[in-house]
């Protein structure tokens, strides 16, 4: 009996070592997000002066989608998305509210953090990850280990800019204050310090930046890098709007971020553009932070890296600033994976969606895909970025409004039959719109296939930037629109 109790005890011992060694052989993931991030990296050449090279060394290192786009151009909806697998046109969540979980048909979805904690993971996150303070709760069972929240950090007493809507978040420029006094600041000092106290692997650290989003405010020294006498504005032409749907304007009908005519009329188009090149360039320093202790504690070669932004930002480009909408500046984000399994220096154009990160680190770290999953592995480009793929990118804002992004087209078409088609080998700034004519038939028809055959209305209890259209009439936050009611100009 004695023997057969040692048996059993050795048993038990090797099975747990096996357990963890195999625990130990699979990779951590650093999960890196930046808030409102559009194009403007150095890698993706969206702004010629941004400065960024510790986001494009993560590039050099592994593969940089160029042709990348978010599945809505609004912060809840698309971090929902992303971190439940699902598109927005597939649970209503369209607006800064609700909460998914609030949701009594979405409340058990398994997100990718759950996920990957039910596979041996421990979920380590701060700063923004989720919209607000969404996931962050006891409740919620998204993360084992929390750091700060997201925050602005210190700010100036009034605001800088005094913007058309007064909204306290609203607001760029430059102040006397500290890096180490801002949000991002302490973020990206909590991921290094968990670094340093060696976490749990394997471990998935999501670490969520704040900036570029507004209020843009940085430090002398990181205006000090774009001179003004020296900045260059986003190019635009006149009347840029002149063919596009009306409908259009609806996506954006009322809100807090001011139209290009207010910059042009304040003299802020310069200070906009410098702040938000400013906060990119501070961001991609905490970035830099962070992987220089990931690479210090001996985890560079065991740690997939996916950075991403939750979707675009205009700053002039369609008269306009903010998301909201469905052309490449509300839509484009960065995304690169960088690590084990990963090929190094490649540079994809190949379409490629923020929901695909889902399945993808599910590929790349032996895991099996849960069920009901949109989007679709990435691996095939992450070894080889000339792999052709056949689903294009497809960005929902609101109910029945979709954009469908492939390689050479930018198809739109909005809830009320309206389109917009771009080519965008001869025209990436999306300046002529060929939807009208006849000739383009054929593609509007095949890009129309795309669309998706699930279009659901808004969860219950939406709110927030909210569009709905039944029955011709357009109803924005509550509002009807009227078919008459000048375009807004100022907010």
């Amino acid at each position: 009996m004695r023997n057969f109790l040692v048996l059993n005890v050795c048993l038990i011992l090797t099975t747990s070592t096996l357990v963890q060694a195999e625990e130990a052989k699979k990779p951590n993931i650093l999960f890196i997000s930046i808030d409102d991030q559009n194009d403007w990296i150095g890698c993706l050449g969206g702004h010629p002066q941004a400065k960024t090279p510790h986001i494009d060394r993560i590039a050099s290192r592994g593969t940089v989608f160029l042709n990348a786009h978010c599945q809505a151009p609004l912060c809840n909806p698309s971090r929902t998305s992303l971190m439940t697998g699902r598109r927005p046109s597939s649970t209503g969540i369209y607006g800064l509210s609700p909460w998914f979980r609030d949701v009594p048909e979405l409340a058990d979805l398994v997100t990718l953090p759950q996920h990957f904690h039910a596979n041996g993971y421990t979920n380590y996150s701060t700063g923004k990850i989720y919209h607000g303070g969404y996931g962050r709760k006891g409740k919620d069972k998204e993360f084992q280990v929390l750091g700060p929240p997201a925050s602005v950090g210190v700010r100036p007493k009034q605001k800088l800019v005094n913007t058309p809507a007064a909204h306290p978040l609203v607001d760029w420029g430059v102040f006397p204050h500290k890096d180490e006094d801002k949000g991002d600041y302490h973020v990206a000092s909590w991921a290094v310090k968990t670094l340093n106290e060696k976490p749990q692997e394997p471990f998935c650290l999501s670490v969520g930046f704040f900036l570029p989003h507004v209020p843009c405010y940085a430090t002398q020294e990181w205006f000090d890098l774009f001179p003004e006498d020296e900045l260059q504005v986003p190019e635009i032409i006149a009347d840029d709007r002149a063919d596009t749907p009306r409908f259009s304007w609806y996506l954006h009908w009322k809100l807090p971020e001011p139209r290009l005519k207010f910059l042009k009329e304040d003299n802020q188009w310069k200070n906009l553009t410098r702040s938000y090149l400013a906060c990119t360039s501070f961001v991609d320093a905490q970035i830099g932070r962070v992987i220089a202790a990931l690479e210090q504690n001996g985890y560079a070669d065991n740690t997939i890296i996916v950075l991403w932004s939750d979707h675009g930002w205009h700053i002039g480009e369609k008269e306009i600033t903010g998301k909201n909408t469905l052309w490449d500046d509300g839509t484009r984000v960065p995304l690169i994976f960088a690590g084990p399994g990963i090929t190094e220096g490649q540079r994809c154009t190949q379409p490629a969606e923020l929901l695909d990160i889902y399945p993808t680190l599910s590929d790349l770290t032996g895991l099996k895909q849960p069920g009901g999953l949109e989007g679709h592995s990435l691996t095939p480009q992450l070894k080889d970025a000339t792999t052709k793929r056949e689903f294009p990118a497809i960005t929902t804002h609101n109910h029945d409004n979709h954009g469908i992004r492939t390689e050479n087209w930018r198809f739109i078409q909005y809830a009320d039959g309206s389109q917009e088609l771009y080519d965008m080998r001869s025209d990436p700034n999306e300046w002529t719109n060929l939807a009208g004519d006849k000739k383009y038939a054929a593609v509007i028809e095949d890009l129309s296939k795309f669309l998706p055959a699930t279009s659901k209305m808004p969860a219950p209890n939406s709110q927030h930037r909210v569009l709905t259209y039944t029955d011709g009439i357009a109803i924005w936050e509550g509002k009807k629109i009227e078919k008459d009611a000048p375009i807004p100009e100022i907010d």
